[in-house]
């Protein structure tokens, strides 16, 4: 059953009638490649590359970076060299028809020649000259047809002049048939195949025209079948060039859909990279960076980022630990799979330990090819974080059972020593029986921790408190219960912002969180005067705490299980005041971390937690001052 297609109007049909082979195959503006060798607006963009199109095309051939890197669409790059053509074949004429006037001055009909092929020389240069000045493209689409001044001012002129030249000149010296291949062959490439063929008929019909008139009185056979022959030759030309058209079309369109391919592949890796947690960095065996992910440029920098790539790791002290291990890893041809551990040494005093695992690229030709090497760098904090959530993930699951079963055993020992102590009178009985008092309510505490931190717990909504109150009462609350004066000679020195400062906390977590601080920071202080240091700083978006102490810094084997459960430096530690703070801040989209200041601060064992900054209503008013020095 025939398919019904709809009736198409007249100017629709001629114009798909005019359409050349690049235009009926898309490619004169294929894959919304614009002229500046970007993307077009229908193209999804993920970021700003900058100069990035150029690396993601280095895999191509230098011949298909030329043809797709030319800023004309293919319909008018053919089409102004084919005017180009015109010209230079117009100039050639007119000197030849200069030098035969020269020659011979008394030649009949050299002068009209000469006027002609002059006029012709004009006339094609006034033509490429607008032909250049156009943008390729009509009313923001590319243009892909010749319009009918286009045409006949190209080849219904070329016919024009060259059959002209031809019936003048049919019985002289100069033998202008050849000529007329131009315009057969610009017919061919840039129309339709309809087209094409119409005007090698029309010149076919012109040159039997004029064999019949030459022939007149003679045996007209062998003039007809020369034009014949000559036309057919033209048919075939035509034929020809819009064939090997087709195919440049063909060619180009998968050049330039591989292109955009390549491009969207490129991006999209180029993305991955970028967004990655883990650091990457390409290096060369001079210890040149050739490219590095934000990432990599945060761990290797002491605060913020570094330049981006290229860089050197020769040009910065603090990386030569990391560029002798890649210039061992060049020399040795091996590094182990689960990579090793570099440590970089800070001017400040920071240190900050990496794991490096790399990976080399194969040489396909030793002799011209790079060997490259991929580094994948990772914070060992990181690490251990996620190590942590592993093992935290399995503990929270018999955590919550654990501690019911231990809270009724709990509650009978402490029934039980209650009756036991009403009865016993000697000093010594009673001692054993405050300890076992002091003992369950230690198990208690650990349990409670356990509980107030296990999964599946209550969920707590937040709410929007005003911090710096907050802080000042925890901090007055606190000074009194540790028994420090309220002077200048307390060991606590608080400095808090004048006005209140918004974030979304539970009080009474944030409160623990600021009590288990300063009782870890004044435990390991040395106790004089502003020994251990309290900062609020409001930043823009964020609102960061902290606690200093002047204790000795923290040996980097300890800092790696600060926040890791049941790890402690005291005999009679649970390990958990610093592992329930993370998990409290964690809960309400804080951070809280461990940094050793540098040697010009008193207090360099520095614990600050972040907090988003949130407006405060009218109703969160200060509601209590510090009264500490500040």
């Amino acid at each position: 059953m025939a398919r019904r297609q709809a009736p198409r109007s007249p100017k629709l049909a001629r114009q798909q009638a005019d359409e050349s082979w690049f235009a009926a195959l898309g490619v004169s503006h294929d894959t919304q490649i614009d002229e500046d060798g970007t993307a077009g607006p229908g193209e999804s963009r993920y970021t700003d590359w900058g100069g990035a199109e150029a690396d993601d095309s280095r895999f191509l051939t230098r011949q298909a970076r030329r043809m797709l890197g030319v800023a004309q669409p293919s319909f008018q790059r053919i089409y102004r060299a084919f005017l180009g053509a015109r010209v230079a074949v117009g100039m050639l004429l007119l000197g030849a028809q200069g030098a035969s006037y020269l020659v011979g001055s008394g030649a009949p009909g050299v002068p009209w020649a000469l006027l002609t092929s002059a006029g012709y020389v004009a006339a094609t240069v006034v033509v490429w000259w607008l032909a250049r000045r156009q943008t390729g493209t009509e009313q923001g689409r590319p243009i892909n047809r010749l319009h009918r001044s286009q045409w006949l001012s190209s080849i219904g002129l070329d016919v024009v002049v060259f059959g002209a030249l031809h019936i003048a000149a049919s019985r002289g010296s100069i033998n202008f048939l050849p000529l007329l291949v131009l315009p057969v062959l610009m017919a061919g490439v840039l129309t339709s195949r309809l087209s094409a063929l119409t005007v090698a008929a029309g010149i076919t019909l012109l040159l039997l025209a004029d064999a019949s008139l030459r022939s007149l009185g003679s045996d007209a056979t062998v003039l007809i079948t020369q034009a014949g022959l000559v036309g057919s030759g033209f048919f075939v030309i035509a034929l020809l060039a819009g064939e090997l058209a087709g195919r440049l079309a063909r060619e180009e369109l998968a050049a330039r859909g591989s292109m955009e391919l390549a491009r969207q592949q490129a991006q999209l890796n180029r993305l991955v990279i970028e967004e990655m947690q883990d650091g990457v960095m390409v290096v060369d065996r001079r210890g040149r960076v050739r490219a590095a992910n934000p990432a990599a440029r945060r761990l290797i920098a002491e605060d913020g980022l570094v330049r981006p790539a290229p860089f050197h790791l020769h040009s910065h002290p603090v990386w030569a630990p990391l560029a002798s291990n890649v210039q061992r890893a060049f020399d040795q041809g091996a590094w182990p799979e689960a990579g090793r551990e570099v440590g970089l040494q800070f001017a400040s005093g920071q240190t900050r330990a990496l794991r490096v695992r790399m990976r080399f690229t194969k040489r396909r030709q030793p002799q011209s090819s790079e060997e490259l090497c991929v580094l994948f760098l990772e914070d060992l904090r990181d690490v251990q974080a996620r190590m942590r959530q592993e093992k935290l993930a399995a503990m929270g699951r018999i955590s919550a059972g654990i501690a019911h079963e231990i809270r009724n055993p709990l509650s009978a020992i402490a029934q039980a020593n209650a009756l036991l102590a009403e009865d016993l009178t000697s000093s010594p009985q009673r001692q054993l029986s405050q300890m076992v008092s002091d003992n369950v309510e230690r198990l208690k505490r650990i349990v409670d921790d356990v509980m107030e931190v296990a999964p599946g717990g209550p969920a707590v909504r937040a709410q929007v408190i005003d911090v710096t109150t907050l802080v000042a009462n925890t901090c007055s609350e606190w000074a009194r219960t540790a028994r420090l004066p309220m002077d200048d000679r307390s060991a606590l020195r608080v400095e808090l912002p004048v006005t209140p400062a918004g974030a979304s906390f539970d009080p009474e977590h944030l409160r623990r969180v600021l009590v288990n601080l300063l009782d870890n920071g004044y435990r390991h202080a040395s106790g004089g005067p502003g020994s251990v240091e309290l900062r609020l700083v409001v930043e823009p978006e964020v609102l960061t705490l902290s606690v200093s102490s002047d204790g000795p810094p923290i040996p980097p084997d300890v800092e790696r299980y600060l926040f890791e459960p049941f790890f402690s430096t005291r005999s009679r530690g649970t390990g958990l005041g610093l592992y329930i703070c993370k998990e409290l801040c964690e809960r309400y989209g804080a951070t809280i971390d461990y940094r050793l200041r540098g040697p010009q601060y008193p207090a360099r064992n520095e614990f600050y937690m972040v907090m988003r900054l949130e407006p405060l209503g009218p109703h969160e008013a200060p509601t209590a001052s510090l009264n500490l020095a500040r």
